[in-house]
């Protein structure tokens, strides 16, 4: 009994993940997930000695909510006073509500903690916008010393990995980001801190950080690391066990990293689950090379892959540091849709390095649809090139003198859904407009109209091609609808003519 009243009166550490936007390219799964690397630090912390921990997702959240509609804070720090709160900042386009509720919370006499790759490289600005520290590096070795300094009264200004304000002076010059020495030695994910959450239904996890690649357009940098396949192998049935999970996506930026590792995972997968369970993944496109691969994942219960395609042009793609080019892509295509379901992201217009485009907007976009079409792609986004914080592409458009001011392109416009730069060899309105209008393409509403007839036709189907096959075009013609009500629903929401003219209204020439 002492020790639940001694728990009881343990100050509360909150971490948050910052509303989206209204609507963008994550609304479709921010219902049903949340974000792996808040789960892995507020774990951290609740193995810490004297602390409560709790996690709140604005985005899977069903709890009370202010005028606005958005998690009402006020009301959560009333009935649960949260000592210290800790934010998700992997994002530049949730970086505005972080900012607002930083201002909130240190009102309220919070201390104010940030950490991910925009805070990373931007730390004065965090600073400048009420956060007292931030985090640079894997958190769950940081949080513990500053929760344990925080808990002790004693001196933050010696631990290692972060930036912060003393005494009206910022210290922005930490040393080298901190990493984890094994990953095997973190525990797994505890899911159960989420307070208010509707539901978990796609179960993030992973074991693999950091990208060897050095996409220019990528802000995640440094070598990769990884946990072992038994870790990740561990996770996986922590999960099965503790809270009945079935799907799961592993975040991992690229799986075939660790080629080895992997393939021991989904053995491990395959020997005691077969294919009961679901895994959603992210992978190279060239992995449709390695058949043993493939297979090995589609028994394991591999269903969907997603695929960073980026674009189908040779010079999009030397740009972007992708280290292939079109030439097989069509091919590799055709070979990873025999075993999974594709989702393929593509970025339209990116900014090429020659002064002079070689296409058109028209052009392009007709390559876009033609590589589309020949693809047979199950699902599609199609974004606007972002110049993120922190990486090669922001530094030439600077350079160039290209990117639109912030006050006119705000954080939170930086989703993928907005021109961020002025383009060379189309216009803004181009530019802004042809990514959506490929979408509407795709998403067509007539798919609605399919549903029923391929229901109807369904036993015929059913005899000649089987069940895979009609399921598979079924679910599309369902996920195409699904698409069309979503950029529906951006269109009324945010819409591109009203952007367009807030451009026009200071003087930018559009057309």
């Amino acid at each position: 009994m002492l020790m639940i009243e001694e728990t009881h009166n343990w100050p509360l550490a909150r971490f948050i993940v910052p509303a989206f936007p209204k609507v963008n390219i994550f609304s479709r799964y921010a219902g049903r997930m949340t974000s792996l690397g808040i789960i892995m630090v507020a774990t951290a912390a609740n193995k810490l000695w004297g602390w409560r921990v709790e996690v709140i997702d604005e985005n899977n959240y069903k709890g009370p909510r202010d005028e606005a509609g958005l998690p009402d804070h006020a009301k959560l720090q009333q009935e649960r006073p949260a000592l210290v709160v800790g934010f998700y900042c992997g994002l530049t386009s949730t970086m505005e509500r972080a900012f607002d509720l930083a201002d909130f919370y240190h009102r309220a006499g919070a201390i104010v903690l940030a950490g991910g790759w925009h805070v990373h490289y931007c730390p004065e600005e965090a600073l400048d916008n009420n956060i007292d520290v931030v985090v640079h590096g894997d958190g769950e070795i940081v949080i513990k010393q500053l929760l344990a300094a925080i808990r002790d009264g004693a001196p933050i200004d010696g631990i290692p990995g972060i930036s912060f304000s003393l005494d009206g002076r910022k210290f922005t010059n930490p040393p080298a980001m901190l990493e984890v020495a094994c990953l095997d030695e973190l525990p797994y994910p505890d899911f159960g801190l989420l307070r208010h959450v509707r539901k978990i239904r796609n179960y993030p996890i992973g074991r693999i950080r950091g990208c060897g690649k050095n996409c220019e357009f990528c802000s995640v940098k440094g070598k990769a690391r990884w946990a072992s396949a038994e870790y990740l192998f561990g996770t996986v049935n922590w999960l099965v066990e503790t809270r009945g999970a079935r799907n799961f996506f592993i975040v991992d930026d690229r799986l075939e990293e660790d080629l080895e590792g992997t393939m021991e995972f989904f053995r491990l997968i395959r020997e005691k689950y077969g294919n009961k369970l679901h895994f959603t993944v992210q992978i190279r496109l060239e992995a449709a090379k390695n058949i043993e691969f493939l297979e090995n994942m589609k028994a394991a219960g591999v269903d969907v892959s997603c695929v960073g395609y980026e674009s189908p042009v040779d010079e999009d793609l030397r740009s972007m540091h992708k280290g292939y080019l079109a030439a097989n892509m069509l091919e590799w295509t055709r070979i990873l849709r025999r075993y999974f379901w594709v989702h393929g992201m593509f970025i339209f217009g990116y900014p090429s390095k020659d002064k002079i485009s070689k296409f058109g907007a028209l052009e392009l976009k007709k390559r876009f649809q033609s590589f589309i079409r020949k693809a047979h792609l199950d699902s599609i986004q199609v974004l606007h090139p972002v110049p993120l914080v922190g990486t090669a592409l922001r530094k030439r458009l600077q350079d160039e003198n290209r990117i639109i001011p912030q006050e006119l392109v705000s954080l939170r416009r930086y989703d993928g859904s907005f021109v961020c730069f002025r383009p060379i060899g189309m216009t803004i309105e181009d530019l802004q407009v042809i990514p959506f209008e490929i979408m509407r393409w795709f998403y067509s509403p007539f798919s609605f109209l399919r549903i029923p007839l391929r229901t109807i036709i369904f036993p015929f189907d059913f005899l000649i091609r089987g069940w895979w096959r009609w399921h598979r075009d079924w679910l599309r013609d369902i996920v195409k609808y699904g698409g069309h009500l979503l950029v529906q629903r951006w269109s009324k929401q945010e819409g591109n003519q009203g952007f367009l003219r807030e451009l026009k209204r200071f003087g930018y020439h559009i057309h």
